[in-house]
């Protein structure tokens, strides 16, 4: 595949740098939708893979380039699933890190590590334009457990709280190449990089 670009549907900077090393391999050079679009797209759709989709066709459509959406979030079994589809915007303020894991350890306060389990979810939709009516999509999952008290400085969003049994230690603990290998973005980009190579 020759070195072109791609649109993230996202303003995270920090979510730019974990998919640029992600996408390395195919030498595509990632640039986020608030270089072309102030806007952004409600995300309405009760599941993870729709909201995902909305994301990537109004990048794609505001910067002309192909795009790449993720929609992902925390599931705990002991709350029916939640944060889920909510999990940016769980303690009221989209994008508030320290409101959303306040909630959910509140949510859990209590609760015994045997009702702590939890798993992180992504949904990954690729568009090669706006309105491509057949998109790519790739999911991931990475099961584990909610801690009691935040731990590490790495990562972003649940990191803090997200126990990974086979490395014993936080998300946020691990180091950025570990968590690349092994996180919920990481297999869905693995499903979707190879669906890529065969563009």
């Amino acid at each position: 595949m020759n070195t072109r670009e791609v649109v993230l549907a996202s303003r995270n900077a920090k979510k730019l740098a974990e998919m640029q090393a992600l996408l390395a391999p195919l030498g595509l050079r990632v640039r986020l939708v608030s270089e072309f679009c102030d806007q952004t797209p409600e995300e309405s759709a009760p599941t993870f893979v729709e909201n995902a989709l909305l994301k990537a066709r109004h990048a794609a459509r505001a910067s002309g380039l192909m795009a790449i959406a993720d929609d992902s979030g925390l599931e705990v079994a002991a709350l029916r699933g939640a944060p889920g589809v909510h999990s940016a915007r769980y303690g009221g303020v989209h994008g508030d890190d320290a409101a959303n894991n306040r909630k959910l350890l509140q949510a859990l306060d209590g609760r015994p590590e045997s009702e702590r389990a939890a798993r992180f979810v992504c949904a990954l939709a690729c568009l090669r334009h706006a309105d491509d009516p057949v998109p790519m999509i790739a999911l991931g999952l990475w099961h584990g457990r909610v801690l009691e008290a935040p731990r590490g400085t790495n990562g972003f969003g649940y990191d803090p709280l997200f126990w990974v049994p086979d490395q014993n230690r936080s998300a946020a603990e691990l180091d950025p190449a570990v968590k690349n290998r092994i996180s919920h973005r990481a297999r869905a980009f693995a499903s979707l990089l190879a669906q890529l190579r065969e563009m």
